[in-house]
Protein backbone atom coordinates (compact mmCIF):
# COMPACT_ATOMS: atom_id res chain seq x y z
CA UNK A 1 0.00 0.00 0.00
CA UNK A 2 1.20 3.38 -1.11
CA UNK A 3 1.75 6.48 1.90
CA UNK A 4 -1.17 8.30 -0.57
CA UNK A 5 -3.36 5.19 -0.11
CA UNK A 6 -2.95 5.02 3.12
CA UNK A 7 -3.50 8.25 4.40
CA UNK A 8 -7.12 8.95 3.52
CA UNK A 9 -8.17 11.44 6.73
CA UNK A 10 -11.71 12.51 6.59
CA UNK A 11 -12.09 16.51 7.04
CA UNK A 12 -15.09 17.63 8.94
CA UNK A 13 -16.59 21.09 7.99
CA UNK A 14 -18.14 23.31 11.10
CA UNK A 15 -20.23 26.14 10.27
CA UNK A 16 -19.96 28.57 13.28
CA UNK A 17 -23.40 29.31 14.78
CA UNK A 18 -25.57 32.63 14.35
CA UNK A 19 -24.41 35.88 14.03
CA UNK A 20 -26.97 38.76 13.54
CA UNK A 21 -25.59 39.34 10.16
CA UNK A 22 -26.45 35.38 9.73
CA UNK A 23 -29.47 35.37 10.92
CA UNK A 24 -30.55 38.64 8.87
CA UNK A 25 -28.92 37.59 5.43
CA UNK A 26 -26.19 40.17 5.45
CA UNK A 27 -23.16 38.91 3.81
CA UNK A 28 -20.08 39.25 6.34
CA UNK A 29 -16.68 38.79 5.22
CA UNK A 30 -14.50 40.53 7.13
CA UNK A 31 -16.59 41.91 9.91
CA UNK A 32 -15.84 40.63 13.18
CA UNK A 33 -19.28 39.84 14.30
CA UNK A 34 -20.36 37.52 17.37
CA UNK A 35 -22.48 34.91 18.17
CA UNK A 36 -25.84 35.91 18.84
CA UNK A 37 -27.22 34.00 22.00
CA UNK A 38 -29.15 31.64 19.94
CA UNK A 39 -25.73 30.54 18.22
CA UNK A 40 -23.92 30.61 21.47
CA UNK A 41 -26.87 27.77 21.92
CA UNK A 42 -26.07 26.06 18.67
CA UNK A 43 -22.31 25.52 19.25
CA UNK A 44 -23.33 23.82 22.25
CA UNK A 45 -25.48 21.24 20.56
CA UNK A 46 -21.98 20.67 18.43
CA UNK A 47 -20.31 19.24 21.18
CA UNK A 48 -21.73 15.67 21.88
CA UNK A 49 -20.94 14.89 18.22
CA UNK A 50 -17.64 16.34 17.83
CA UNK A 51 -16.58 14.55 21.53
CA UNK A 52 -16.23 11.08 21.04
CA UNK A 53 -13.99 11.60 17.60
CA UNK A 54 -10.49 12.34 17.95
CA UNK A 55 -8.86 15.03 15.53
CA UNK A 56 -5.06 15.20 14.44
CA UNK A 57 -5.49 19.23 13.46
CA UNK A 58 -8.24 21.48 14.68
CA UNK A 59 -8.19 24.71 12.57
CA UNK A 60 -10.40 27.72 12.85
CA UNK A 61 -10.72 31.16 11.13
CA UNK A 62 -9.46 33.84 12.39
CA UNK A 63 -13.23 35.17 12.97
CA UNK A 64 -14.35 35.09 16.44
CA UNK A 65 -17.69 33.61 15.55
CA UNK A 66 -15.62 30.59 14.08
CA UNK A 67 -13.22 30.44 16.83
CA UNK A 68 -15.76 30.90 19.66
CA UNK A 69 -18.43 28.53 18.06
CA UNK A 70 -15.02 26.27 18.42
CA UNK A 71 -14.57 26.64 22.13
CA UNK A 72 -17.89 26.56 23.13
CA UNK A 73 -18.44 23.17 21.09
CA UNK A 74 -15.14 21.76 23.41
CA UNK A 75 -12.39 22.36 21.43
CA UNK A 76 -9.41 23.91 23.21
CA UNK A 77 -6.29 22.97 20.70
CA UNK A 78 -6.99 25.28 17.94
CA UNK A 79 -5.04 26.78 15.58
CA UNK A 80 -5.83 29.86 13.65
CA UNK A 81 -5.68 29.45 9.46
CA UNK A 82 -6.48 33.02 7.27
CA UNK A 83 -6.85 31.06 4.60
CA UNK A 84 -10.04 29.81 6.84
CA UNK A 85 -11.59 33.57 6.21
CA UNK A 86 -15.03 34.21 4.83
CA UNK A 87 -15.39 35.17 1.18
CA UNK A 88 -13.95 39.07 0.95
CA UNK A 89 -17.31 40.92 0.08
CA UNK A 90 -15.58 44.09 -1.18
CA UNK A 91 -17.89 46.63 -1.08
CA UNK A 92 -21.16 44.41 -0.78
CA UNK A 93 -20.10 43.48 3.04
CA UNK A 94 -22.44 43.86 5.33
CA UNK A 95 -25.32 43.78 2.45
CA UNK A 96 -28.20 41.66 1.86
CA UNK A 97 -28.36 39.89 -1.70
CA UNK A 98 -32.22 41.80 -1.67
CA UNK A 99 -30.08 45.49 -1.30
CA UNK A 100 -27.77 44.11 -3.90
CA UNK A 101 -30.16 43.36 -6.67
CA UNK A 102 -31.81 46.83 -6.74
CA UNK A 103 -28.21 47.60 -8.35
CA UNK A 104 -27.88 44.85 -10.02
CA UNK A 105 -30.56 42.01 -10.10
CA UNK A 106 -29.02 39.41 -11.41
CA UNK A 107 -26.21 39.43 -8.98
CA UNK A 108 -25.31 36.18 -7.50
CA UNK A 109 -21.92 35.72 -5.37
CA UNK A 110 -21.30 32.82 -7.42
CA UNK A 111 -21.28 34.76 -10.52
CA UNK A 112 -20.41 37.92 -9.57
CA UNK A 113 -19.15 41.23 -10.08
CA UNK A 114 -16.78 41.04 -7.03
CA UNK A 115 -16.54 44.59 -6.61
CA UNK A 116 -13.48 45.09 -4.20
CA UNK A 117 -13.41 41.58 -3.61
CA UNK A 118 -12.91 38.25 -3.66
CA UNK A 119 -13.43 36.16 -7.40
CA UNK A 120 -14.77 32.84 -6.93
CA UNK A 121 -11.36 31.58 -8.33
CA UNK A 122 -9.88 33.43 -5.90
CA UNK A 123 -11.62 31.76 -2.86
CA UNK A 124 -11.11 28.67 -4.24
CA UNK A 125 -7.08 29.00 -4.15
CA UNK A 126 -7.77 29.46 -0.75
CA UNK A 127 -9.73 26.22 -0.58
CA UNK A 128 -7.32 24.24 -1.83
CA UNK A 129 -4.15 25.86 -0.14
CA UNK A 130 -6.66 24.45 3.23
CA UNK A 131 -7.39 20.91 1.29
CA UNK A 132 -3.32 20.19 0.88
CA UNK A 133 -2.41 21.55 4.51
CA UNK A 134 -5.43 18.36 5.40
CA UNK A 135 -4.05 15.78 3.27
CA UNK A 136 -0.29 16.47 5.06
CA UNK A 137 0.51 13.02 5.39
CA UNK A 138 2.63 13.68 8.52
CA UNK A 139 -0.56 14.69 10.26
CA UNK A 140 -1.91 10.93 10.56
CA UNK A 141 -5.42 12.07 11.07
CA UNK A 142 -8.83 13.77 10.70
CA UNK A 143 -9.36 17.22 10.19
CA UNK A 144 -11.77 19.52 11.53
CA UNK A 145 -12.20 22.81 10.20
CA UNK A 146 -14.34 25.87 12.02
CA UNK A 147 -15.37 28.30 9.42
CA UNK A 148 -17.93 29.92 7.09
CA UNK A 149 -21.02 29.24 4.86
CA UNK A 150 -19.61 30.42 1.40
CA UNK A 151 -16.24 29.29 2.19
CA UNK A 152 -17.08 25.83 3.38
CA UNK A 153 -19.34 25.38 0.19
CA UNK A 154 -15.80 26.18 -1.66
CA UNK A 155 -14.27 23.70 0.06
CA UNK A 156 -16.83 21.13 -0.95
CA UNK A 157 -16.85 21.70 -4.29
CA UNK A 158 -13.08 21.58 -4.34
CA UNK A 159 -12.77 18.30 -2.69
CA UNK A 160 -15.09 16.70 -5.19
CA UNK A 161 -13.05 18.76 -7.96
CA UNK A 162 -15.71 21.02 -8.99
CA UNK A 163 -14.32 24.38 -9.82
CA UNK A 164 -14.91 26.92 -6.73
CA UNK A 165 -18.39 28.40 -8.17
CA UNK A 166 -19.65 24.51 -7.52
CA UNK A 167 -20.41 25.67 -4.28
CA UNK A 168 -23.62 27.17 -5.07
CA UNK A 169 -24.98 24.09 -5.07
CA UNK A 170 -24.32 23.05 -1.40
CA UNK A 171 -26.95 25.12 0.84
CA UNK A 172 -25.34 25.15 4.26
CA UNK A 173 -26.91 26.36 7.44
CA UNK A 174 -25.47 28.05 10.83
CA UNK A 175 -23.62 25.04 13.01
CA UNK A 176 -23.97 22.32 10.89
CA UNK A 177 -21.40 19.91 10.12
CA UNK A 178 -20.69 18.32 6.83
CA UNK A 179 -17.83 15.43 6.53
CA UNK A 180 -15.69 15.01 3.41
CA UNK A 181 -14.02 11.54 2.74
CA UNK A 182 -13.72 8.53 0.87
CA UNK A 183 -14.93 5.70 -1.50
CA UNK A 184 -11.59 3.71 -2.26
CA UNK A 185 -9.52 6.42 -4.18
CA UNK A 186 -11.60 8.51 -5.03
CA UNK A 187 -13.17 11.73 -2.49
CA UNK A 188 -16.46 11.92 -1.80
CA UNK A 189 -19.08 13.93 0.12
CA UNK A 190 -20.09 11.47 3.26
CA UNK A 191 -22.34 13.72 5.16
CA UNK A 192 -23.76 17.44 4.54
CA UNK A 193 -25.51 20.04 6.52
CA UNK A 194 -26.06 17.82 9.32
CA UNK A 195 -28.03 20.23 11.74
CA UNK A 196 -27.39 20.34 15.02
CA UNK A 197 -29.65 18.70 17.40
CA UNK A 198 -30.52 19.68 21.00
CA UNK A 199 -29.18 17.81 24.15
Amino acid sequence: MTTEAAHRPEVWLARHGETEWSRDGRHTGRTDIPLTDTGRDQARMLTPRLAGHRFALVLTSPRSRAAETARIAGLMDVLVDDDLSEWDYGTYEGRTTAEIHTEDPDWSIWTGPWPGGETADQVGARADRVIARCLDPALNGDVLLFAHGHFLRVVGARWVDLPAVGGAKFALATATLSVLGWERANRVIETWNEPHRPT
